[in-house]
């Protein structure tokens, strides 16, 4: 368990924060609500992602509320992706989030990095024109043909993402969408193209699922979400692919190192104790 959470960053780092801030959201104001969120939110820190709570009838004996306000707390719990519910099973700690990797790597890859089993359902699979926006992105004419594959996205078997993936077919004779279901694509361009994709673009925004994402994703309609558009390309500069992509936002966290531009101390500075002017 303890390598599981040097993995992924779990509840125990980084929930208590989020859900504190988030409380003063929901503007709730009543202390003893207060008192029982803080209350299970303390237990979590203790337990593992995926551990099953306490049952509510002994959960409310032990802190000496009523099963109503318990209800409450670990209902603002749920909806804030700190704690699930499974029909006929009870309460579990959520799954710890995943920090999606800013490097060019592939979501193949970076799921077996943090010893998660990926996969992937082909959902649609087909030529299309690039059309003028795919044109720009690809920096291919609109009348180029492309493939276009959408794929459901899995780790351990859970959904984490819907990805629509498009590139031109003059890049990637004879590719379907079948062959990207047990590898990934990056590493398909090298073994069977000779392409190494050495660079890309990628922005991120919040975003909330549609209907078709929230099926297939298994989350409810309009739940918050990140959209990841991103363009990658050899080296020569060729773009090889542009990738739309929807990730569970209950599954996924942004963490970014920052630094102050004026703290970085030069490295030819003889006193490095000594901030440089």
């Amino acid at each position: 368990m303890a390598a599981d959470r040097d993995r992924l960053d779990g509840p125990r780092t980084v929930l208590r924060p989020l859900v504190q801030a988030c409380g003063r959201i929901t503007n709730v104001s009543t202390s003893k609500f207060a008192f029982v969120r803080d209350a299970l939110l303390e237990r979590i820190d203790a337990m593992s992602p995926g551990e099953p709570m306490p049952a509510e009838r002994s959960l409310a004996v032990e802190l000496k509320v009523s099963r109503m306000t318990l209800r409450r707390a670990l209902d603002d719990l749920v909806r804030h992706g700190v704690v699930v519910r499974r029909h006929g099973l009870g309460t579990f700690v959520a799954p710890a989030k995943v920090n999606p990797s800013l490097a060019i790597t592939s979501f193949t890859d970076d799921m077996l990095r943090r010893g998660m089993r990926p996969s992937a359902h082909i959902l649609a699979d087909e030529v299309v024109l690039a059309g003028a926006r795919l044109g720009r992105r690809l920096q291919v004419s609109p009348g180029e043909r492309l493939l276009r594959v959408t794929q459901l996205r899995l780790a351990d078997d859970l959904p984490m993402a819907i990805e629509v993936l498009a590139t031109p077919i003059a890049v990637v004779p004879g590719l379907t969408g079948k062959d990207l279901e047990n590898t990934s694509f990056y590493d398909l361009l090298q073994r069977h193209y000779g392409i190494v994709v050495t660079g890309g673009r990628q922005t991120i925004e919040p975003t909330v699922t549609d209907e078709d994402e929230s099926r297939h994703l298994g989350v409810p309609l309009h739940s918050p979400a990140f959209l990841f558009e991103r363009t990658s390309h050899d080296p020569s500069g060729r773009v090889v692919e542009f990738v739309r992509s929807v990730y569970r936002g209950d599954r996924y966290q942004i963490v970014t190192d920052l630094s102050h531009p004026d703290t970085v101390v030069d490295a030819s500075d003889p006193d490095p104790g000594l901030a440089t002017t």
